[in-house]
């Protein structure tokens, strides 16, 4: 699983002109999922997000995680974050999973980021073409792939 995390403001998903979700301060989760991804990862990932620490304590240090700021999540599946961009200038999306796999897999990352998270968590539409709007606080946008950890 790959994932860009930014911290925001506010963040929206609009689909088809209709507000679909909004959060106000916490993170916009944008994901990726491999057809090599699993329960694991889901596990790890979920754990990761809900306790970085990217949120600034009193001392305006980068202290607290979303959930100790009672921040909100949203999350937005993006299969273009596994674009691989070697060989000309189309990307290919080889790696990224194909729908039987990866709808299962965005839920579940939902659910378990609900429950890490102790409230709902937000979410775009699966497949649908959506309006992502954002402002981004800082900014601090992070990126985590499963596969090297970093």
């Amino acid at each position: 699983m790959r994932v860009v995390i930014q911290r925001v403001s506010r963040a929206s998903v609009t689909i088809d002109g209709n507000i679909k979700s909004h959060i106000n301060r916490g993170l916009l989760v944008l994901l990726g999922i491999e057809e090599a991804d699993g329960q694991e990862d889901i596990q790890w990932l979920s754990n990761k997000i809900t306790q970085l620490r990217v949120f600034n304590d009193d001392n305006d240090v980068m202290n607290l995680s979303v959930k100790d700021v009672g921040g909100e999540m949203l999350v937005v599946s993006q299969f273009t974050l596994h674009a691989k961009t070697k060989k000309g200038n189309r990307p290919s999306y080889i790696t990224a999973a194909k729908p039987e796999i990866s709808v299962p897999m965005y839920e579940a990352f939902v659910e378990q980021l609900s429950k890490d998270l102790g409230k709902e968590v937000q979410t775009g539409e699966f497949g649908a073409h959506m309006d992502v709007e954002l402002a981004n606080d800082g900014p601090v946008t992070i990126l985590i792939d499963t596969k090297n950890k970093e």
